[in-house]
């Protein structure tokens, strides 16, 4: 007989609800988070299937139950249509609620890639993060020389070797201790970027999407690493759907109405793609010329379409294992 667990997941506990096949619960208590709490709510149930919701902690929690041999489903946050909608509620309704759809066959799940494709995503969002911290500080530099009614032009770059040297000489206090912190994240993202660049060029997808100019190691193996399996698109409007680069349908009667981007999925990617369009339209291909010719009405608009464009491309250059032709 299959036990079916739902789990809450926090960062330091679980709450836990263990049900047999017709809904009555058999177990329910809150868990310490860690291999030693899980292994001992475990150790009485036989067959178990298990679903945690795709929370911010889901990734250690995941990982100590694939260690324990169990299946382990990720619950999509948003498609939990009776978990979301329930918004007053206490932590052992949701496990309830997870733990019933799992034995009703209803859970709408998200994608789990391999270890070692979770690994590249750790590595492309901590390159990420670095250089988010940089321009941070960057800009509270820039704050500081206000402050001390020093004007530099915004699109001036300060923090060249020549430009900090000038900084350094200004003597202001708070100016001097963001520098050197400035200096760290530049060596670091450095060390993190060559770290980006050796993986992308040991993997073959990333490898691919780097024949289209504009599209760096960095974009490459972000695109390869958030994608994943590529055979898990049917066809390229599912991919695009994923990374919410397709517009909103607003239908009324026989009316059908498209509105902005959905803007589902990782924000990285279409920030990272968008990027990649503004470098490739510098260039001669099919899609510059699409973007040329819809560029009149709005260059930002054009972009995203052209980034949408792109994903497409990318799509069928994964599926063939081809490389990009401009034409």
């Amino acid at each position: 007989m299959t036990t079916y667990v739902g789990m809450d997941v926090h960062k330091k506990n679980c709450q836990a609800t263990a049900m047999d096949e017709d809904g009555t619960i058999l177990q329910e208590e809150k868990v310490e988070n860690s291999s030693e709490g899980l292994e001992s709510f475990f150790k009485d149930i036989g067959n178990a299937e298990v679903v945690i919701e795709a929370c911010y902690s889901w990734r250690p929690t995941y990982e100590r139950l694939e260690e324990m041999d169990l299946d382990v489903k990720l619950a999509h946050p948003k498609k939990t249509e009776a978990v979301s909608k329930a918004r007053r509620k206490t932590d052992s309704i949701d496990a309830r609620t997870l733990a019933h759809l799992l034995r009703t066959d209803m859970v709408p799940e998200s994608y789990i890639p391999p270890k070692e494709i979770r690994e590249l995503r750790e590595l492309v969002r901590m390159r990420t993060n670095l250089v988010r911290d940089r321009t941070k500080l960057k800009a509270r530099v820039r704050a500081e020389l206000e402050k001390n009614r020093i004007r530099v032009d915004s699109s001036e770059d300060i923090f060249t070797i020549k430009g900090k040297n000038w900084l350094r000489e200004l003597g202001i206090y708070t100016v001097d201790q963001y520098l050197p912190v400035i200096d760290t994240l530049d060596e670091r993202i450095k060390i993190v970027s060559k770290r980006v660049k050796e993986e992308a060029g040991e993997n073959r997808d990333a490898m691919l999407l780097t024949s289209i100019y504009g599209v760096s190691y960095f974009t490459a193996l972000l695109v390869v690493s958030e994608i994943g399996d590529i055979e898990r698109f049917p066809d390229p409007e599912k991919l695009c759907s994923y990374f919410g680069l397709v517009p909103k349908v607003h239908k009324s009667g026989e009316t059908v109405k498209y509105g902005s981007i959905t803007k589902e999925g990782s924000g990285l990617v279409r920030w990272a793609l968008v990027q990649a369009v503004l470098t490739h339209i510098k260039s001669d291909s099919r899609l510059t010329r699409y973007y040329e010719k819809i560029k009149k009405k709005s260059s930002g608009k054009a972009a995203t379409a052209t980034a949408r464009k792109m994903l497409t491309v990318m799509y069928f250059m994964l599926k063939r294992g081809e490389k990009f032709r401009p034409f």
